[in-house]
């Protein structure tokens, strides 16, 4: 089959192995752009000495936040912004314990934080699996029922597993455990929880598709889970048991090494739009950026059946370029994982070089 006969949509659609059927309108229209950095403003979060925290597994004060701050989710309540994001201490564990701090502003850009996090490793039934390492990377959405579901890396030091912990004001968090109760999944590797979503009314529901609940997950490839509660999650398998992979990373492109989740993954009339965060390899990857770079890219899937790539846009829009993007505790990363529609605008916020918090504005 020569390739270079066939329009550009169908040409995406063999390579994901899908079939033009289910193409979604021609052109770029399905996806976020333009994105603007807001650069009067970035980068809005950096790391604070000041603040201090009585940490129960520790049993003294560290300055929580004094290393590293980053990896925010986003929600809207009571016309505010708030912030959930992972903040590291400067002390010799596991490169820095994580905990994850709240913030909040009235306008979206400028953000007052809490004094002390709000989620982080105690003497509970999740210490095993989340100390030395922590909280990391939470993402969130709202159920219908107003309860807050937040999913979160649980990182023991050695292994990372994804969580669930839930919420009805931002600020109390019930762990309600791991989101995988499945021996092979307790014991391996799992993280990057992206729940998918629709906006309705200002708000970003969790919603179901054929009676239930879908994430994205996994930093490798892209896979999925399915639940009837946004709680306790089931890996989709195939019939022998191996995990349905829905995503890959691309030789020869900036999302060669390895593809990850933003944020919650969009219901839009065109599709199921997925912001994905991405690494750059080294050795096959795209040789205009560095290796190992993360930049974020986009994607559109099926609404009735989640498992369906429709599209893929061949360039990232979103690429470290500014001196806090380039260098930090990781060179070069931009990583999206909060996403707001604020004010009439859609607003990103994105960890820069896992040391720093950044905003941007993208429209559809």
């Amino acid at each position: 089959m020569n390739l270079k006969l066939l329009p550009a949509f169908v040409v995406i659609l063999l390579l994901s192995g899908c079939s033009p059927k289910s193409a979604p309108p021609s052109g770029e229209g399905w996806m976020f752009q333009p994105m603007v950095k807001l650069d009067e403003y970035n980068p809005i979060m950096v790391p604070d000495r000041s603040t201090t925290f009585h940490c129960p597994m520790r049993k003294e004060n560290v300055r929580w936040e004094e290393k590293d701050v980053y990896n925010p989710a986003a929600v809207v309540r009571d016309d505010r912004v708030w912030l959930l994001y992972r903040a590291e201490d400067n002390l010799e564990s596991v490169s820095g314990t994580s905990r994850i701090g709240l913030a909040n502003s009235r306008n979206g850009l400028e953000f007052r934080k809490n004094a002390i996090p709000v989620m982080y490793p105690d003497k509970d039934k999740m210490q095993d699996y989340e100390w030395q390492g922590g909280c990391e990377d939470p993402r969130i959405v709202k159920r219908d029922d107003g309860l807050y579901i937040m999913t979160y890396t649980a990182y023991d030091g050695k292994t990372a597993r994804l969580a669930v912990a839930t919420s009805r004001d931002l600020v109390a968090w019930n762990k309600e455990g791991l989101a995988f109760n499945a021996k092979r999944y307790i014991d391996g590797w799992s993280k990057s929880g992206a729940i998918v979503c629709s906006l309705q009314k200002g708000q970003i529901i969790a919603t179901k598709i054929d009676g239930k609940y879908w994430m994205y997950w996994g930093d490798t490839d892209l896979f999925m889970a399915t639940s009837d509660d946004c709680i306790r999650w089931t890996p989709v398998e195939d019939k022998k048991n191996n995990l349905v992979s829905v995503m890959k990373p691309r030789p020869g492109m900036f999302d060669s090494r390895l593809v990850e989740p933003g944020p919650f993954a969009l219901t839009t009339n065109d599709g199921i739009l997925m912001i994905y965060n991405s690494a750059n390899s080294s050795s096959n990857g795209d040789k205009t950026l560095p290796g190992d770079a993360y930049t974020v890219g986009q994607a559109l899937f099926d609404k009735k059946n989640p498992q369906r790539m429709l599209a893929r846009a061949d360039k990232n829009f979103m690429v470290p370029e500014k001196p806090y993007e380039i260098g930090g505790q990781v060179n070069n990363v931009c990583f999206v994982e909060g996403m707001v529609y604020f004010d009439g605008r859609w607003l990103l916020y994105y960890g820069t070089a896992d040391s720093r918090i950044a905003v941007a504005e993208v429209r559809r």
